[in-house]
């Protein structure tokens, strides 16, 4: 499993982490929100670790980001502030479970064996602009409209909204879309991310050519 451990005490992160990797886990150390928020754009985690009282960004903050994404991550909030309005709050955001420091390793491992034992909710539907997407079905609308997609096009589609504001390269996209092709040159994913680009003009977003590193899925204001 990779998880994401956003703590910002030196001292308990490095312990925290020698607790996750000797259970075999692949773990992403982040010290502060910005570094976390970075993370969680680039990389998919099954699970997130996440101290509230960061020294930038808040921790709260943070989970809020996380959960306006496309993202199946469950939360595991680790705090010292032990008021029950905060723990709410913490769980209205979104997080899953919630621990209060000082905690027991024992039971920071238990409650993390729980979170990953979870079966994975993926998000079914997400709305940006005109643009409606219900990944479950499969299914696009633009404004209302039904939008015809290919097998490509629904993996390029699911590829860029996965990371809105991030360049993929042909590289990337080409390895999105294998499954349905052994080959694909530079042109034919040119080819691809042009149709897709026609089918959603008016969707309220558009993909956004970077010359030398690849295409960009940029939100209009």
């Amino acid at each position: 499993m990779r998880i994401l451990l956003v703590e910002d005490d030196a001292l308990l992160a490095q312990g925290l982490l020698s607790v996750l990797q000797r259970s075999n886990h692949a773990v992403d150390v982040a010290s502060t929100g910005v570094e976390a928020d970075r993370a969680i754009r680039a990389t998919d985690f099954d699970l997130v670790v996440l101290d509230i009282g960061l020294p930038d960004v808040d921790g709260f903050e943070l989970l809020k980001r996380l959960r306006a994404k496309p993202s199946s991550a469950s939360v595991l909030v680790l705090t010292a502030r032990d008021a029950v309005e905060d723990r709410v709050h913490g769980l209205d955001l979104g997080a899953d479970d919630y621990l209060t420091k000082p905690f027991s390793v024992t039971e920071f491992e238990a409650r993390v064996r729980a979170l990953l034992r979870r079966p994975v909710q993926s998000v079914n539907t997400l709305t940006t602009g005109d643009l409606q997407v219900d990944f479950t079905a499969k299914r696009a609308r633009v404004a209302g409209k039904p939008v015809d997609l290919t097998p490509r096009e629904w993996g390029l589609l699911e590829l860029f909204l996965s990371r809105p504001g991030r360049v993929f390269s042909k590289e990337q996209i080409g390895e999105r879309i294998l499954t349905y092709d052994e080959h694909l040159s530079a042109n034919a994913i040119e080819v691809y991310v042009s149709r897709l680009r026609s089918k959603l003009e008016e969707a309220g977003a558009r993909l956004r050519t970077v010359r030398g590193f690849g295409y960009i899925w940029e939100e209009e204001a």
